[in-house]
C-alpha cells in the first residue's frame, strides 16, 4: 500500500515522540492534545468527528514532534508514508478545512454526504499524502458513483451510535462494515459505500500520491456517471401521472 497507518490512543497526560523519518500526519479524531513541533505549539481537542471538522498535523520526513494528551486522554489518526522532499511542517485547523456536501440535488438525496478535504495536491504540492474524511448520512451512500484510481486508499470507519454498520464493496467483494474497520482499496478497485439507515458512518480517507501519476480526481465507472446528472429521472418516476 505504500503506507503506513494506525490509531494511537493517549491516556491522560501520555506523550508520544514522534521523530523523523517518513513523512506523517496525525489526525486528532476525539480528546485533547498539546501538539509541539519544529516551529510551533498549540493546545487543540475535538469532542465529535462527526459534527466538528479535524485539526491535524503534517510533518515533513526531517521534521519530529511532541503529542502530549489532556486529562481526559486522546485519540489520533496516524499516516505515514516515505517522501524525500522537504516542506514546512503545518498545523492544519478545522477552518483550513474543505468542507463540502457532495451528490447534493441528485438521486433524491440518497446519495448526500458531507466530505472534508485536509491534505490534498493543491495545500501540499510537495506531499506524498493526501488525507480528509466523509461523513455519511445515515441511510445513505457515498464514494458514489462508483469510482477507481491507481493510487492505493486507506478507509477507517466509525459509526454512530457505534453499535452501528455499514456496507462497501471493494471491487467485486462486499463487507460488512462496524465501528472501529480499516479497508484497504489497491489499484483500480472500485470502492462505494453505504450507511444502514439509522446509522451515521464517518470514515477517514488516506490516498498515497504516486510518483509521476499524483492523485488529483477519481475516474467514476461510465455505465455509472449518468446519476451525478441532478436532471436524472429515476424510478418511480414522479413526473408521469
Amino acid at each position: 500500500m505504500l503506507l503506513d497507518f494506525g490509531i494511537l490512543k493517549l491516556a491522560g497526560g501520555g506523550r508520544h515522540a514522534s521523530g523523523a523519518g517518513l513523512e506523517r500526519a496525525y489526525l486528532l479524531l476525539g480528546g485533547e492534545v498539546q501538539v509541539q513541533w519544529e516551529g510551533g505549539s498549540r493546545r487543540i481537542a475535538r469532542r465529535s468527528l462527526f459534527d466538528e471538522p479535524p485539526w491535524c498535523l503534517h510533518l515533513p520526513a526531517g521534521g519530529a514532534a511532541t503529542l502530549t494528551a489532556g486529562e481526559g486522554g486522546a485519540e489520533l489518526a496516524c499516516q505515514a508514508t516515505a517522501n524525500p522532499r522537504p516542506f514546512a511542517a503545518h498545523l492544519y485547523s478545522p477552518e483550513q478545512c474543505r468542507s463540502e456536501e457532495r451528490g447534493q440535488g441528485t438521486l433524491r438525496e440518497t446519495s448526500t454526504r458531507l466530505v472534508r478535504t485536509v491534505i490534498d495536491n493543491t495545500t501540499a504540492p510537495s506531499a506524498n499524502l493526501v488525507l480528509g474524511e466523509a461523513v455519511t448520512f445515515p441511510g445513505k451512500w457515498s464514494s458514489y458513483p462508483p469510482h477507481h484510481h491507481p493510487q492505493p486508499e486507506i478507509y477507517h470507519y466509525r459509526f454512530l451510535p457505534a453499535r452501528g454498520f455499514g456496507l462497501t464493496a471493494i471491487g467485486e467483494r462486499a463487507y460488512v462494515l462496524a465501528d472501529g474497520d480499516t479497508v484497504l482499496i489497491r489499484e483500480g478497485e472500485v470502492h462505494p459505500q453505504a450507511a444502514a439507515p439509522g446509522y451515521a458512518m464517518y470514515y477517514l480517507w488516506v490516498i498515497r500520491h504516486l510518483d509521476g501519476r499524483r492523485y488529483t480526481t477519481p475516474t467514476f465507472l461510465p455505465e455509472h456517471a449518468w446519476t451525478m446528472d441532478a436532471q436524472a429521472v429515476i424510478w418511480p418516476d414522479e413526473e408521469k401521472s
